[in-house]
């Protein structure tokens, strides 16, 4: 058992190097960011002590012991709760755009960024989650029912993956933690995945014995967003959060989703992988995601399937009157650039196994050139004046070309608004930087590294 004040003690002595080498990477080669680290850790725990300074429990004595009772009056014994820590990193998609809804191929890799939490265990069936940032979340899990009221919130996320996991049978027990994290909100780099895979994460240790698997974990928290937040999500953004690595998922059977690891570093091949943050509107664009599997699934059901998962270019092509008609225009682009994406996948898993990062590139660039002109998720269609995604391609292409570098972009994630995602040149980086960070605001360039460790109790 390690208690609050032993964690400390230890991050003070500096016993964490490996440990963070191996969860950040080469971002900890730097000694400040190796002092940051440190100072990360040691307020996340010093905040857990302030907030729940509850933290310690009277020692049980039995009624009948009346000696024990009068001496527990007179000391006031107490016993400290252990503190555990756990990490979960955020995600990065480096193929398959919009293509895991419709049980497509996907390849994505967790970052170094990461979401962390100090957690002690209740002795009731209360979750208390205090977030740097935002409202103190409670729910008490002995209802696990969906509650329309909790649509849309946190509350609805934990609740939800209680209820996955008490359905697979688990008996789970109350906790409090606090949490701090680094996957930067709104940018493609599933800050809110992150969050849901973190939740089962903590129960799979404190109350299961890591019984579940990073992909159960992943659908847990899928279940929530579907069926109790209210988002019709698919399943890659849960599963690169928990897995870790570089890793192909095939989503053919979304209940057996088969994982392909890869090992790959960019920077062995002179890349900087990188998001760039292009702010964009703060509306709900929720009605502007659900669209895309909707209007997919929709061409789907012409051909008496779900799903566009297994539909040839020559099918969809032999039917473009009949979607035309019943689906319109943008159906029938967005199943096709689902089924373009979906074959092209493989294909990357394969060049980078084969170490060919030019031909990788080349199929990056020509993701993003599909997601521009098909799938048509660069910017809401109902704000075409905001288009920052747009912009920043723009840039980045330009960038790359007046610099006779090789390099790639795309958009990253959902779309719409929020981020790109760059493969420059380090020896070009830096002013590829303060190129984007004039434009978008100092800080919204963010040098990103694949993470090989899974969603993990990484101190206990």
């Amino acid at each position: 058992m390690k208690t609050a004040d032993h964690i400390i003690s230890q991050l003070e002595q500096r016993k964490f190097d490996k440990l963070f080498f191996d969860l950040y990477g080469e971002s900890m080669q730097d000694p400040q960011s190796m002092d940051e680290m440190y100072k990360r850790y040691q307020n996340l725990i010093r905040t857990h002590k302030d907030l729940f300074s509850s933290n310690t429990t009277t020692t049980e004595i039995s009624h009948d012991d009346a000696e024990a009772q009068e001496k527990s009056r007179s000391s006031k014994l107490t016993t400290e709760k252990a503190v555990s820590i756990f990490s979960t990193p955020g995600r990065t998609e480096l193929g398959g755009n919009h293509t895991d809804h419709n049980h497509g191929r996907v390849l994505a890799g967790s970052i170094n960024l990461d979401t962390i939490a100090a957690v002690s265990k209740r002795n009731d069936k209360r979750i208390i989650i205090d977030s740097e940032g935002y409202p103190r979340v409670e729910v008490d899990i002995s209802d696990t029912q969906v509650r329309t009221s909790e649509k849309n919130s946190t509350e609805a996320l934990v609740r939800g993956i209680a209820a996955y996991l008490t359905d697979l049978g688990a008996e789970l027990g109350g906790f409090q933690a606090n949490t701090t994290s680094r996957v930067l909100k709104g940018s493609g780099l599933s800050s809110s995945a992150a969050v849901e895979v973190l939740i089962g994460t903590i129960w799979n240790s404190l109350y299961c014995e890591d019984r579940f698997s990073p992909v159960e974990l992943a659908k847990a928290g899928q279940f929530a967003e579907n069926r109790f937040f209210g988002k019709p999500s698919g399943l890659m953004d849960q599963t690169a959060c928990a897995e870790g690595g570089i890793v192909g998922i095939d989503f053919l059977n979304p209940k057996d989703p088969v994982l392909e690891p890869i090992s790959i570093r960019f920077s062995d091949y002179g890349f900087t992988l990188a998001v760039i943050d292009t702010g964009g509107n703060h509306a709900d664009l929720t009605p502007e995601y659900a669209a895309i599997p909707e209007e997919m699934k929709q061409t789907a059901a012409l051909f008496g399937q779900e799903v566009c998962r297994g539909i040839s270019i020559d099918e969809l092509s032999s039917r473009i009157q009949d979607i035309r008609s019943a689906c319109g225009d943008r159906a029938f682009l967005r199943a096709y650039h689902f089924i373009k994406e979906d074959q092209r996948v493989p294909r990357q898993i394969q060049a980078l196994r084969e170490k060919k990062i030019e031909e990788y590139l080349k199929m990056v660039r020509d993701s993003g050139k599909s997601s521009i002109r098909y799938l048509q998720n660069i910017y809401p269609a109902p704000l075409p004046k905001e288009q920052g995604v747009s912009i920043a391609l723009a840039l980045t292409e330009d960038f790359i070309e007046n610099h006779r570098a090789k390099g790639a972009a795309r958009v990253h994630g959902g779309g719409f608004a929020g981020t790109i995602q760059v493969y420059i040149p380090t020896e070009h980086f830096k002013e590829y930087q303060e190129e984007m960070d004039s434009v978008f605001g100092k800080g919204s360039t963010t040098k990103l590294s694949i993470r090989s460790k899974p969603t993990m109790q990484i101190i206990a």
